[in-house]
C-alpha cells in the first residue's frame, strides 16, 4: 500500500472527527432519519431469505424448505417473462424520456416570468395534482375518457369521429398512463430546479445582458449550465428507477383486454405474492427488478459522468 493511500482513510478519519466535534447538533439532527432508513430499509433486508425457500407462513423462514435458485429459475421460464421485462422497462424508459425533461422545461418557463402574482399562482396550479390521491387521479381520467359520456369522446363524436375505448385499447394505455404522470408530477417536481435557479448569480444575468444577450441565449448559455449538476444527480437517479413504475396506478388502470402492454413487474409480484399466496416467488421476482434496478443506477451513473460531468460518486 502506498503512502497516499494509507494517508487518505487518516484523512477521512480526521474530516470526520471534525464535524462530529463542531457540527455535532447538525449531525444530531439526522439521528432520527437514519434510524429510520436502518429500521424501514436494512432490517427488513432479512426478509430476502425467503427469496431462496419455498416459504410457508406457518413454519416461518426457520422452518421453510430451502430451493436455492428455483424461485428465480421459474420466473426466467415463466412464459409472460419477456412480456413483462418489456413492458416494464418500456413504461419506465418512456416515463423518463417524456417525465424527466418536462419539470425543467416548467421551472425555466417560470423564472422567465415577471408578474409574481401570475408566477405564485402558476406554481400553486402545477404544484395541486402531486397532492391528489391516485385513486382520484384515475377515477378523472375516467370519466375524461369513458367511451360514453366522455368529455375528449364526446369532442371526437361532435367532429364527426367515432368514439375511443381509451382503457379497453392496449395501444392507448402508455400514453394515458405517462400523460397523466407528466400531469400529475410536473409542477412538484420543478421546485428543486427552481431553487437551483435561485441560487446562480444575478450578476452573470446582468453581464450577458449588457453583452445583448437574449432571454433565450441567457437560458442557454447561464441558466442551463448553471443547474446541469442538479439535472445530473436527479437523471441519475431516475435511472435507478426505470423498472419502479407506478404499481398503484396501473392496478387502478388495467385490466385483462390491457394486460399485453400494462402487466409489469409490480403488479405480477402483487398477483403471485398477495392473491395466489406464493411468498417465496414473488420474494424472488422482487428482488430480480432490485438488482437490475441497482445496475441501471451504476450504468446511469456512469452516463452522468462521462456524458454530463456530473454523476453521484
Amino acid at each position: 500500500m502506498t503512502k497516499t493511500e494509507t494517508a487518505k482513510p487518516k484523512k477521512q478519519l480526521r474530516g470526520f472527527a471534525y464535524d462530529l466535534r463542531h457540527n455535532k447538533w447538525l449531525l444530531a439532527m439526522s439521528v432520527p432519519g437514519l434510524i429510520c432508513i436502518i429500521l424501514f430499509n436494512y432490517i427488513p433486508m432479512g426478509g430476502l431469505a425467503i427469496a431462496f425457500q419455498d416459504y410457508s407462513l406457518f413454519l416461518g423462514i426457520k422452518g421453510s424448505t430451502w430451493v436455492g435458485f428455483d424461485n428465480f429459475a421459474r420466473f426466467f421460464k415463466d412464459p409472460y417473462f419477456f412480456r413483462i421485462l418489456k413492458n416494464t422497462f418500456l413504461l419506465g424508459l418512456y416515463s423518463l424520456l417524456w417525465s424527466f425533461p418536462a419539470p425543467i422545461i416548467l421551472a425555466l418557463a417560470i423564472n422567465e416570468v415577471k408578474s409574481t402574482a401570475f408566477k405564485k399562482v402558476t406554481q400553486t396550479l402545477t404544484y395541486l395534482p402531486y397532492f391528489i390521491s391516485t385513486v382520484i387521479i384515475v377515477g378523472i381520467m375516467r370519466a375524461l375518457f369513458a367511451s360514453s359520456g366522455g368529455i375528449v369522446n364526446t369532442v371526437i363524436v361532435a367532429l364527426g369521429g367515432e368514439a375511443i375505448a381509451f382503457f379497453n385499447e392496449p395501444r392507448w394505455f402508455r400514453s394515458l398512463y405517462i400523460g397523466s404522470s407528466i400531469w400529475q408530477g410536473m409542477g412538484y417536481n420543478s421546485i428543486i430546479y427552481l431553487a437551483a435557479i435561485t441560487g446562480i448569480d444575478p450578476q452573470f444575468y446582468e453581464a450577458a445582458k449588457i453583452d445583448g444577450a437574449s432571454r433565450m441565449c441567457c437560458i442557454r448559455k447561464i441558466t442551463i449550465p448553471c443547474i446541469l449538476p442538479t439535472i445530473a444527480v436527479l437523471l441519475t437517479m431516475s435511472f435507478g428507477s426505470i423498472l419502479s413504475v407506478g404499481f398503484e396506478k396501473i392496478l387502478l388502470m388495467y385490466g385483462p383486454a390491457t394486460y399485453e402492454v400494462a402487466d409489469v413487474i409490480s403488479t405480477y409480484t402483487y398477483r403471485m405474492g398477495m392473491l395466489q399466496q406464493d411468498f417465496g416467488y414473488s420474494s424472488a421476482v422482487g428482488m430480480f427488478n432490485s438488482v437490475v434496478a441497482v445496475i441501471l443506477l451504476m450504468l446511469g451513473n456512469w452516463f452522468s459522468k462521462h456524458v454530463l460531468g456530473d454523476s453521484l460518486c
